[in-house]
């Protein structure tokens, strides 16, 4: 079992994927499925460059109907040459399996095949269904992924009674943290505009910083709210503050800012998004502000699917994983709406880094876990 998930990462990471192409990846995942019986559908949504490539694999038809979810997209690898190992080779150095997309997912995707080929041994026959829906756009856009997939899933009446994400949720080891819920992304651009003018006659002209600075105010006092039971407090980031000015002596003619702000289920974005409008009016000006809610915030109910996968966890590792809503968006978000969903993988230390690596004690425990939570929830 763990020697299928060793020899399935490495596979999967020398399919060079960088969003949004599955440089055969996918055709990968479709051969390993079919051989335990899965009815393969592949997916494609979008046009021309913006094309992904997504699989949808199912296994029975009956309920209950669990779905395993993830990509095999990475990020790009960067230089290559200030990697340790090529970043496609997948070699193994020092017991750990070196390439992009080790834990961020191709790992996670590679133990769960190796999970259920085992456990599909053991049960030819069972009550249920499992599902897989594997995308090419998580580390993109995420506009032609798992979102269409959902609502494909959704028009064809399959969608999953529970899902599990196999993003890397762990920060140290295997066993620390199951994510049940993420926070939601509100970014916006922001531009104040005013009158160019000589910096030593500042009343011929209209300076729109000063405006800029104050209407950025309640992005830096940390009180935005309080935070509820399920997530921390919404934190805001200016991430830009240009005016594209050279000269020293010249009063610029306009002014723009980008920030970002994560929350909560404690903060409607809606209403933030009003309220921040308010007070921009009210310090006045001529102003452009462009809203972009790319998430919304979710927590799934702790309950029977969440107790079954800390118990799995904890039989396997003796831990008791901690449950998270740290962290940035995932393709959790789509599934929310519509079913219950939890994210449990790999470490996460090394996603998105040169030289990202998966210990293959990990992958060997990851598996395991996998095969426990198949086994708990067919029971």
């Amino acid at each position: 079992m763990s020697q299928h998930a060793h020899e399935l990462t490495k596979k999967l990471i020398q399919c060079p994927s960088v969003t949004p192409n599955e440089a055969g990846a996918l055709d990968l995942i479709e051969g390993e499925l079919k051989k335990l019986g899965f009815e393969i559908t592949r997916l494609t949504f979008g046009e021309g460059k913006a094309q992904v490539q997504n699989l949808f694999a199912r296994l029975g038809t009956g309920v209950p109907h669990f779905c395993f979810a993830g990509h095999v997209d990475v990020v790009p690898a960067g230089d290559a040459n200030t990697w340790c190992a090529p970043p496609f080779e997948a070699r193994i150095m020092d017991e750990n399996i070196i390439g992009r997309g080790a834990v961020d997912m191709k790992g996670a995707i590679a133990c769960f095949i190796a999970a259920l080929s085992d456990w599909r041994n053991e049960n030819q026959i069972f009550n249920g269904s499992i599902s897989l829906a594997i995308t090419c756009d998580e580390e993109g856009p995420a506009i032609h992924g798992t979102r269409e997939i959902v609502a494909w899933l959704n028009a064809q009446n399959q969608m999953p009674d529970a899902v599990l994400v196999g993003e890397p949720t762990n920060p140290e080891s295997i066993g620390d943290a199951i994510k049940y819920g993420r926070r939601g992304s509100l970014s916006c651009a922001l531009t104040v505009y005013g009158e160019q003018g000589h910096v030593a006659y500042p009343h011929l002209a209209d300076n729109p910083l000063p405006r800029l600075i104050k209407m950025l105010a309640p992005l830096t006092d940390d009180k935005l709210d309080k935070g509820n039971a399920d997530f921390d407090p919404s934190t805001a980031a200016i991430t830009s503050i240009d005016t594209g000015n050279e000269a020293g002596n010249v009063i610029p003619a306009k002014a723009h800012a980008q920030f970002n702000i994560r929350f909560g289920t404690a903060q409607n974005p809606a209403e933030l998004e009003k309220k921040l409008r308010q007070h921009f009016d009210a310090v006045g000006g001529k102003y452009d502000a462009k809203f972009h809610l790319s998430a919304e915030a979710f927590a799934t109910k702790k309950g029977n699917f969440t107790n079954l996968i800390a118990d799995a966890i904890k039989e396997i590792t003796e831990k008791t994983p901690e449950f998270s809503t740290s962290g940035g968006t995932s393709d959790a978000r789509f599934f929310a709406p519509f079913t219950e969903v939890l994210e449990f993988g790999l470490v996460g230390k090394s996603m998105h880094k040169i030289d990202e690596a998966v210990a293959l004690q990990d992958l060997t425990l990851l598996t395991k876990i996998y095969h426990r939570i198949l086994q708990r929830f067919f029971a």
